[in-house]
């Protein structure tokens, strides 16, 4: 296509659109708008964006798609004439100046009318007032200065869903209403702020600065943050009535600006100076060692990471962590450097921190609370300074963290570095849906993804993919249609691969072939058999229990236990004195489900991991990898009280002395792993009465309901 007279190639994949407005853009050409914000829906009413294209009309550039060979001009006079009384006719209404342009001026009605020189409107005013509503504690309405723009309606539609805004009337008496032209105080708002950073002018604002106090740390004027690549284009007014969220800070060489493990709601950006990121954790594997006596007792022991990695279970290079970089593996530790972010999972999620950083040289940072980076993230300039820090330093190492990948050349790597896409998902937000047809590969890079099955009884959850893992490729190694349900459980953001270079990759490199086709087959006959099982088990008493999501359960056959608590004892004896399993829990005919790991399905204690270190591999069991932080929240996520803290003491650094050790107390996460060195478990082992039995719990209960249906008892 041609813009104002320059050839420009716009690549569209299968299945995606791009309007004139965003094809100007990408060319560096701007085009004014006031309804058009990048995070909604493009609607085209206030018809600001007008461009030529050789029509009868001009046509409205944001939701005008492009077509092979079109022809644009985006600036003739004639265009300009049209905006300029566009301008005219908004402005006649207006006061000015609004609310918004005495507090921060930056209402973008008056900067586009103080841009074409227009002072005064030879159009006449409004006779009839609109009015004011302050009923509501913490947003000022203005209607005088409304423009219709519906910026405010799918602010609190689309992006937060909460549906109280909407149009009222028709022509001259339309305007914006709560609920059912309720006052917005009466209404239904949740007083969330999302219509007043999408207005463009000062039709709502915050009657007082939100209470978000960081304390310590200098404040950042409006006109500093301004002039930070960054919050180029941010709301003035919502940074002004955020100021308090925003600190600067300043830190010496060698002092540590945040901890692994450590909890927090706070997101960092480097201004200038260099940081150091790393793991202080021991690297050790929390493991058995089996000792020769009547219960073969077993002793907890740190067991170094010199081992070799099996074939099945190939060591990870790389190990993710809450920033632009990964660590490696055998030297876990990693530099950050001016415009680099990290922390962003913490603050938007609230999990723990990933890892440490400590400032390598004096640093200037800024210290932000969520409700910044969530309007940094939706920023255009930051967003592209993301992409291109992920693409230049992370893409390789997210690559080759995950096994299947790592025969992947640096050749290729800089092949999709250009290619690549990232994209954010919100809570709850659907990526593909099951039945549509599938054009992209993903890569997790932040948050957690929810896999469910769509079936006529309802939705049966797959699997929960966290940072490292990868979806996608079961649909496009099969029939090309998406056989799942892939949705945002907490805020995500994914690498996209498009399927040409998907299938480019695979043609390449037959090693990634056959691994994904061995995962691909591994998932689908999982689905296939989960979803066979529970047709056969009295699915009511099943569901009610939690025991669906197991895969492995140590269950007690109360006719024939005797309370002994030898099986209690062999995994305290197993694991220096602290048992992993408690003779107690829930209850299933004469069956008694203990507490020991379930090696659940969809293992909650997997999502939110900082490091990702506890996931499963390809045998059964949940493995916490040595590279645990020891935050804990795996164990607190566990609903049923199955994962350990467990104390060790190692030789740490010694903050008040670098260099030196010292001796030192760090928690790891512990579960049962079945004692997979051994014939059987050790609990089932050592019961003296054949009561304990490590199953699968869909084929005992499906047997056990076949059994009561045939009038079987057993003895």
């Amino acid at each position: 296509m041609t813009i104002d007279g320059t050839p420009v190639a716009i690549e569209q994949t299968r299945g995606e659109t791009t309007t004139i407005f965003e094809a100007a853009q990408k060319c560096g050409i701007v085009i004014p708008t006031l309804c058009h914000q990048q995070n909604e829906k493009p609607v085209g009413v206030c018809r600001m964006c007008v461009v030529d294209i050789g029509q009868r009309v001009f046509a409205a550039s944001c939701v005008r798609l492009i077509e092979p060979g079109m022809q644009v001009k985006t600036s003739t006079e004639d265009i300009k004439s049209v905006r300029r009384t566009l301008l005219e006719l908004l402005i006649a209404d207006h006061p000015s100046p609004c609310a918004r342009q005495k507090l921060s001026a930056d209402c973008e009605l008056e900067r586009l009318a103080s841009e074409a020189g227009i002072k005064t409107s030879p159009f006449a005013r409004r006779t009839a007032p609109r009015g004011h509503d302050e009923s509501s504690l913490a947003i000022s309405v203005d209607h005088e200065a409304c423009i219709l723009c519906d910026r405010c309606i799918r602010g609190c539609n689309e992006i937060r869903h909460n549906f109280v805004l909407a149009r009222r009337g028709k022509g001259y008496q339309a305007g914006i209403s709560f609920d059912d032209n309720l006052p917005m105080g009466t209404s239904s708002c949740v007083s969330c702020g999302e219509c007043m950073v999408c207005c463009p002018t000062g039709a709502l604002t915050n009657k007082k600065v939100i209470d978000t106090n960081l304390g310590q740390g200098d404040v950042v004027t409006l006109q500093e943050l301004q002039k930070i690549d960054v919050f180029r284009g941010v709301s003035g007014t919502f940074l002004n009535l955020n100021s308090n969220a925003i600190r600067r800070r300043k830190y010496k060489a060698g002092e540590t600006i945040c901890k692994e493990g450590e909890y927090g709601s706070t997101a960092f950006y480097i201004l200038d100076g260099k940081a150091d990121v790393f793991l202080s954790s021991p690297m050790a594997h929390v493991n058995t060692k089996g000792q020769q006596n009547f219960f073969r007792k077993l002793k907890s022991v740190l067991k170094p990471t010199s081992r070799q990695p099996s074939e099945k279970e190939p060591r990870k290079g790389f190990i993710p962590i809450d920033g632009p970089v990964n660590l490696a593996y055998d030297h876990p530790t990693a530099e950050l450097e001016p415009g680099d972010l990290f922390g962003e999972m913490t603050c938007m999620n609230y999990y723990p921190r990933s890892a440490t950083v400590r400032a390598k040289t004096n640093c200037t940072i800024l210290e932000m609370l969520r409700n910044v980076l969530d309007i940094m993230r939706r920023n255009r300039d930051f967003r592209t300074r993301v992409e291109q820090n992920y693409r230049k330093r992370a893409l390789e190492s997210h690559l080759r963290g995950i096994p299947i990948f790592s025969s992947v050349t640096p050749e290729f790597v800089s092949y999709l570095r250009d290619r690549v896409e990232l994209r954010q998902y919100s809570p709850g937000q659907l990526i593909c849906r099951q039945g549509e047809p599938a054009h992209s590969f993903f890569l997790v890079r932040i948050g957690f993804v929810k896999v469910t099955e769509s079936h006529p009884g309802g939705d049966l959850v797959l699997a929960y993919i966290g940072r490292g893992g990868f979806f996608g490729e079961l649909s496009l190694m099969g029939g090309g249609i998406r056989t799942a349900n892939c949705a945002a459980l907490d805020h995500v953001e994914v690498v996209r691969i498009r399927v040409e270079d998907f299938n480019l990759m695979l043609d390449r490199f037959p090693d990634v072939r056959r691994g994904l086709q061995a995962v691909a087959s591994e998932r689908a006959a999982e689905n296939r058999q989960q979803f066979a099982q529970i047709q056969s088990v009295p699915v009511d008493s099943f569901l009610a229990q939690g025991l669906m999501e197991a895969q492995s359960l140590l269950v007690l056959d109360l006719n024939r236990c005797t309370r002994c608590d030898q099986c209690v004892h062999a995994c305290a004896d197993a694991h220096e004195g602290v048992s992993r399993l408690i003779r107690d829990g829930l209850r299933f005919d004469h069956y008694l489900v203990a507490t020991s790991c379930r090696q659940c399905k969809d293992p909650l204690c997997m999502v939110g991991c900082p490091v990702g270190s506890i996931r499963r591999r390809n045998s059964l069991e949940i493995t916490i990898e040595d590279w645990c932080i020891g935050c804990g929240l795996c164990a607190n996520n566990c609903p049923y009280g199955n994962i350990n803290m467990h104390p060790f003491q190692v030789q740490a650094e010694d903050p008040a002395h670098p260099g030196r050790k010292i001796a030192e107390v760090r928690t790891k996460a512990t579960a049962c792993n079945l004692c997979l060195d051994h014939e059987e478990p050790n609990c089932v082992y050592a019961c003296p009465h054949d009561a304990a039995h490590r199953v699968n719990p869909r084929e005992f209960f499906a047997d056990l309901a076949k059994e009561a249906g045939k009038g079987i008892v057993r003895p």
